[in-house]
């Protein structure tokens, strides 16, 4: 038995695992299904995780890609093990109802307004002028008066969940022809469209290219947090070692190290 594995049951064992040979068999031989919000697999953030646990367990990690509102549903019905997004309104929800449980902060972030630059050097400018801008509902108003073309997250993402109070904040209700609903990655579409959106900073930071520029940062309502739920209905030997893992010092500096992400509070 290897060292990794002989680690594996003993950390099981100790969170009241009984059936340490059922536990290895079962670790051994299916992967933990992890929901994992898209935007959080394009910004390095859960494929990090990923690889750190699986490293430091032994424990395969088969990482399942979707909208944040998708993946908890998935979760209540026992689809996957555990589900890691950015909506912490919907998770809450989930828990008080006892349709999952064992939430845990794993990581700290927040969410950025960019857009298209035209210009060069110290002339170059937005189109609606709201570079550099703090207040992001000021931005979003201004956004939604030059009719500019802006990109939505799809329905159900921690990103559209996120807007929806900004968007209620700048007293619009955004809507065709200027707004429209991503049909894939928000910024990859606002890249080919010239068009301002929303989304995560650790996103923008892995893709970011020009002509394109971050245009709001650091309001206060712009923060986000990414937890992790297990499913009562599926009880995956290494579902529990993962939540405790990623609440610990090993989650912390596996936070700490992807772009545009923060270690959780603890």
């Amino acid at each position: 038995m290897t060292t990794s594995r002989r680690l594996l049951l003993a950390a099981l064992a100790s969170a009241g695992w009984p059936a340490a040979q059922a536990v290895q068999r079962k670790s051994l031989s299916d992967p933990l299904r992890l929901g994992a919000e898209q935007a959080l697999i394009e910004s390095g953030l859960a494929p990090q995780f990923q690889k750190a646990f699986g490293r430091d367990t032994g424990v395969a990690v088969q990482l399942v890609p979707g909208r944040s509102a998708e993946l908890l549903e998935s979760l209540e019905r026992g689809e996957v093990d555990a589900a890691m997004t950015n909506a912490p309104e919907l998770e809450t929800a989930l828990e008080k109802k006892g349709l999952a449980h064992d939430r845990r902060q794993l990581a700290l972030g927040d969410f950025v307004l960019v857009g298209p630059m035209e210009g060069t050097g110290k002339k170059a400018k937005d189109p609606v002028g709201i570079a550099g801008e703090r207040d992001v509902a000021v931005a979003l108003a201004r956004i939604a008066e030059a009719k500019a073309r802006f990109i939505g997250a799809p329905m159900g993402c921690g990103a559209q969940i996120g807007s929806l109070k900004l968007w209620h904040a700048a007293k619009v209700s955004p809507a065709a022809p200027w707004f429209v609903e991503a049909k894939g990655s928000p910024l990859d579409q606002a890249f080919a469209e010239g068009a301002y959106t929303l989304v995560e900073r650790g996103v923008w930071l892995a893709k970011a290219r020009k002509p394109f520029a971050l245009m709001v940062e650091g309001d206060p309502r712009l923060a986000t947090e990414v937890h992790v739920m297990r499913s009562f209905r599926v009880n995956h030997p290494a579902a529990k070692l993962f939540s405790q893992w990623v609440g610990g010092p090993q989650g912390a500096r596996v936070a700490a190290s992807v772009r545009g992400w923060k270690a959780a509070t603890r």
